[in-house]
């Protein structure tokens, strides 16, 4: 097989052309989200995010079928008042704000799986909860598009409140930025953008095309610009390489990007010079003193 048959010919078709560009256009924005979650530390929280969209998934398939807007704003809908909901419990009581996501990240789960199981069509719900790059729609593009350039936008609108947030939110609270307001904010993005990567990614493997770029640049990269910058890099061209592992091996486009995205994390891992466990092994033999 030639390299033009490989990597060319598969883009002649306009569902692959459709996925492409959905997967390029989230990963850009994941790329930026994921590098918030990393440094924050709420990476469980953006997976307790992602599972408890599912409800709202299936209440909008129950009422409207598969309608993109409709599934878009149950999605999201789910997400928000887990969000909310986890803000509001840690505030009022004496739950802390990561076991109060992961109680309702449980709750609304199992909820939805009941609501799956009682809707009166068998339908297949594999493409959102693994995704399904044959099934992006022209509405399902333009939400993608419209989502990653929201979130472009904020970045470069609110990086200075996103960057004090994240390296040092006391600080920021202090100077009079609005953390409260900053912290609901960005958990909105990251559910819209979770729920925009529902068709390319899946449900269950939208948060690995938001993390895995992140954490594989937190390896190499020691400034938040410049961690950005690589963490969308890897992001992009990881998502094309997996759209084309995907449509060769038939398999389904988000656990593709997956691990292709996985293959650079476990070589970040190991051979980043400063970060990585061989680099740890070379420099705590170079600090040992010579017999």
């Amino acid at each position: 097989m030639s390299l033009h048959d490989l990597v060319i010919s598969p883009f002649a078709y306009e569902f692959m052309r459709r996925g492409l560009l959905s997967a390029l256009l989230l990963g850009v924005s994941g790329g930026m989200i994921g590098c918030v979650l990393v440094l924050r530390r709420l990476a469980l929280m953006g997976d307790a995010l992602s599972h408890s969209l599912l409800p709202g998934v299936a209440v909008a398939w129950y009422f409207f079928g598969t309608s993109t807007s409709a599934l878009f704003f149950g999605g999201l809908a789910a997400g928000l008042l887990t969000a909310l909901g986890s803000a509001l419990l840690s505030r009022l009581t004496r739950v802390k704000e990561d076991a109060a996501f992961g109680s309702l990240f449980i709750v609304f789960f199992g909820a939805g799986v009941a609501l799956v199981s009682k809707l009166p069509t068998r339908i297949n719900l594999t493409d959102f909860l693994f995704g399904n790059v044959l099934g992006v729609s022209a509405g399902e593009l333009r939400l993608a598009a419209a989502v990653s350039l929201l979130t472009v936008a904020v970045f470069i609108l609110f990086y200075r409140s996103v960057l004090l947030e994240t390296f040092d939110p006391v600080f920021h609270r202090a100077t009079g930025g609005h953390g409260g307001l900053v912290h609901l904010g960005f958990l909105t993005l990251t559910v819209l953008n979770l729920v925009a990567a529902m068709q390319t990614m899946g449900i269950v493997l939208a948060l690995g095309l938001f993390l895995l770029p992140a954490v594989s640049a937190y390896l190499w990269c020691d400034r938040f610009i410049t961690m950005l910058l690589v963490s969308i890099g890897i992001a992009v061209v990881d998502s094309a390489i997996g759209i084309l592992v995907s449509f060769h091996a038939g398999i389904a486009s988000g656990a593709a990007i997956v691990l292709c995205l996985g293959a650079v994390f476990v070589l970040s891992a190991l051979f980043s010079p400063r970060h990585g466990a061989m680099g740890t092994v070379r420099q705590g033999a170079a600090r040992r003193p010579a017999p």
